[in-house]
């Protein structure tokens, strides 16, 4: 059992609780593969063959993911545990309170041994990185937008920090080992998970084990534009629940992120996806997640008792687009014949990598 002890996931089944602690679970408990409600942590078993799992799709010949939530046995999946839907806060002062105690017990609780930070310069890995004195990271194509929020972030935060520059040759060597290790060869993936798999590969070769990213706040807090404006991308028709809904993709992503780090060598880290944040996210009204137009308004307030106001308040690019890692792969496929007229062609370039 990955995460949680046996005992404790036993107890979660047993009172029906889908947030019993920690940062999520995975593995067999009582003949019974089971995953954490939010799939914080990879699980899988053969197709036909339920008795054959593994955390690692790439040891099983045909991987089914076990659904969050669920128990899987040789016969059937059953859903175990349900995502709460709590009533929300009701004043400004008790939420910003309680999602301020809970980031701060969450951050309280990681220990720092061997642990170094992924630092984007956004306010997410800001808040993470403000607790612990260790060496903070980021990766990106040499003026590339992240890498130029990182240095500042760190100056205004008093920090020093450690520059991955990507080149073509480092991408190119890359992408087969990340597709393989993710299982999916589809643009958008391959493109969040290389420069993840690049700053994890340079903090292991310096000798960390542990890597701590800020992965879950833009999910929990409504950090993305199309929950502000609760538009066609998502069916909600309001903010909390869009962000509701932004909450059940995690599942998706984070297998992906988690896969990404094992191999490049390091165990992640994920304060921020901590049962006691994700107890208190849950509980946000709509008119804290965004406010006068400000995306994940009540974490950028909570936020400023760990960093300053400058990092608080500043927006950032999705990882693929701020580290310069999406263009660069596009005009890798494109050096190699994959051109924008064919469909998909990033995605074929990363296939014929695997080729």
């Amino acid at each position: 059992m990955q995460g949680l002890s046996p005992e404790d996931v036993r107890r979660a089944v047993e009172t029906n609780d889908p947030l019993p602690g920690g940062t999520g679970f995975a593995g067999e408990l009582d003949g019974t593969l089971v995953r954490d409600v939010l799939g914080r942590y990879p699980l899988f078993s053969e197709e036909t063959d339920a008795r054959t799992w593994s955390h690692d799709p790439t040891e099983l010949d045909a991987p089914a993911p076990v659904p969050p939530g669920y128990g899987r046995t040789e016969d059937d999946d059953e859903r175990l545990w349900t995502l709460p839907d709590p009533s929300p806060f009701e004043d400004e002062k008790t939420a910003v309170s309680a999602v301020r105690t809970a980031i701060e017990a969450s951050l309280e609780s990681v220990s720092a041994e061997g642990l170094a930070v992924a630092f984007s310069g956004g306010v997410d890995s800001a808040v993470v990185g403000s607790a612990f004195d260790r060496p903070l990271y980021v990766a990106g194509y040499a003026g590339s937008h992240d890498v130029d929020a990182a240095r500042t972030a760190a100056e205004l935060m008093e920090r020093e920090i450690r520059v991955v520059e990507i080149t073509h040759e480092d991408i190119e060597c890359a992408v087969p080992e990340v597709a393989r290790a993710i299982g999916r060869t589809n643009a958008m993936d391959v493109q969040i998970a290389l420069p993840l798999y690049l700053t994890a590969e340079r903090a292991r070769a310096d000798g960390h084990d542990r890597l701590a990213v800020g992965q879950g706040a833009d999910e929990l807090f409504g950090g993305y534009e199309k929950v502000a404006r609760a538009d066609h991308r998502v069916e909600a028709e309001t903010v909390r629940g869009a962000v509701r809904e932004t909450i059940r993709t995690l599942p998706e992503q984070l297998p992906r992120d988690v896969l990404t780090l094992r191999a490049a060598g390091v165990e992640p880290v994920a304060p921020l996806l901590d049962d006691r944040v994700v107890r208190a996210a849950l509980r946000l009204p709509g008119t804290m997640l965004v406010s006068d137009g400000v995306r994940k308004s009540m974490f950028r307030n909570a936020a400023r008792e760990f960093v300053p106001k400058e990092v608080a308040t500043r927006d950032k690019k999705a990882v693929q687009y701020g580290s310069l890692v999406a263009r660069e792969l596009d005009r890798l496929a494109r050096r190699a014949g994959y051109k924008r007229r064919m469909d998909d062609h990033v995605t074929k370039y990363v296939r014929s990598r695997l080729d």
